[in-house]
């Protein structure tokens, strides 16, 4: 929250100006302490003193701010009445290049108010450092109290197994057609070879007669639409205005036959066509209808699921969580809240089970016998089972 960020950023200012006062407060030095000889003092203190310098036995004087309250029998005259001179004791600097000079008192009365002040920055640095801390986790695990991130990642699984056994149905399905279409292109092809050419005649009229195509050779449909009008304009008496009248009337009727043609497998004359159709539809057959449904169920379970999830995002996690917006959060959760009667749901009918056998059963390598050998004899024993699937896939009538 803005407000602890502030308070806790006084109290590390706080706390980093005592230790900047801290540092920089004078050092009290190596001190040694002697007699000083009083030659002058005044009433508040000040007086000029004679000493013996330790180090080099010399006797030097200079100022000093002698004792005020100290006995007054220590003081001139009372101390020496012949010479008027009175006494106290000091401290020289014992190390240094100041090394016997007196050592004045009130340096150290400097170096205390800083560390008193130090110590007081300190004193009220700390609290507010506290106070930032404490108040602002209590207030982030507040916001981020209501981060669900096992739900979220059981939802997650869920919603992956569901969208992989529908990738994989449609996957299976996908193969029937692709292995369906060329023999189905094989069986309109047959039937147009057996429809003569004369229906395109007798639709054409006056403009096209059957002997002129019977003399270049085309017979049927099927001849007509490989020709094409180019083809026919070539045979004598035919119009390109006829030529192409008389391919897209035969187009028309491929179209017409491909709506109604139907794929029978004969297993007395198997194919490679037939038999790559017959190896894709048995992976769907043996799953049969448990891995359908499963599929139908997957579909719209992870479709439901990937949009809660995207609204759930932020109760993944708790520094989510805490980052995002108060209208963010209560519509994680909400979300979570239906993620979970999803997740209670699916664990009830056991769909996590029925998903992965499915697409367990969907993943079936294909048939490795020769030319399909067990997708012919499992066809031959359960034909209507193999037609009904074919029917389910790609439309009654077609199969």
């Amino acid at each position: 929250m803005p407000w602890f960020r502030w308070v806790l950023a006084l109290g590390l200012v706080l706390i980093a100006g005592s230790a900047v006062l801290y540092a920089t407060a004078p050092g009290m030095p190596e001190l040694k302490q002697i007699d000083l000889t009083v030659l002058d003092e005044k009433a508040d203190g000040a007086c000029t003193v004679r000493w013996t310098d330790p180090f080099d036995l010399r006797e030097r004087e200079g100022p000093y701010r002698c004792d005020a309250e100290r006995d007054s029998i220590l003081k001139a005259p009372n101390y020496d009445g012949g010479s008027g001179l009175g006494w106290d004791t000091g401290f020289v600097v014992a190390q240094g290049q100041d090394t016997g000079d007196l050592y004045s008192l009130d340096e150290d009365i400097e170096a205390d108010d800083r560390i008193e002040l130090s110590d007081t920055l300190v004193a009220f640095g700390l609290p507010l450092t506290v106070v930032g801390v404490v108040g602002g986790n209590i207030s982030a695990l507040a916001r981020a109290s209501g981060a669900r991130p096992q739900a979220i990642r059981r939802a997650r699984r869920l919603e992956e197994a569901a969208a992989l056994v529908d990738r994989d149905h449609s996957r299976a399905v996908e193969a029937v057609r692709k292995a369906w279409a060329p023999v189905h292109e094989e069986r309109v092809n047959e039937e147009l070879s057996r429809i003569p050419a004369s229906r395109l005649t007798d639709a054409a009229g006056s403009g096209l007669r059957a002997e002129v195509l019977e003399t270049g050779g085309i017979r049927t449909v099927r001849e007509v639409l490989d020709s094409g009008a180019w083809g026919l304009e070539r045979l004598p008496g035919v119009e390109q205005p006829t030529a192409v009248w008389a391919v897209a009337t035969a187009r028309r009727i491929a179209d017409d036959l491909r709506e109604v043609v139907e794929v029978r497998m004969d297993v007395n004359r198997p194919e490679p066509r037939s038999t790559a159709l017959l190896v894709a539809l048995r992976v769907l057959v043996e799953a049969g209808p448990p891995a359908r449904n499963a599929a139908e169920a997957g579909r719209d379970l992870s479709v439901r699921l990937d949009r809660l999830l995207t609204v759930a995002a932020p109760a993944s996690g708790w520094t989510e969580m805490r980052r995002a917006g108060r209208a963010e959060r209560r519509r994680a959760l909400a979300a979570v809240a239906e993620l979970r009667l999803l997740l209670n749901d699916a664990e009830r009918r056991g769909r996590a089970a029925q998903f992965a056998q499915a697409s367990v059963d969907l993943l079936r390598g294909p048939d490795d016998g020769p030319a399909g050998l067990s997708a012919w004899v499992d066809f031959e024993t359960r034909p209507a089972e193999y037609y009904g699937l074919l029917a389910d896939i790609v439309g009654p009538g077609r199969e």
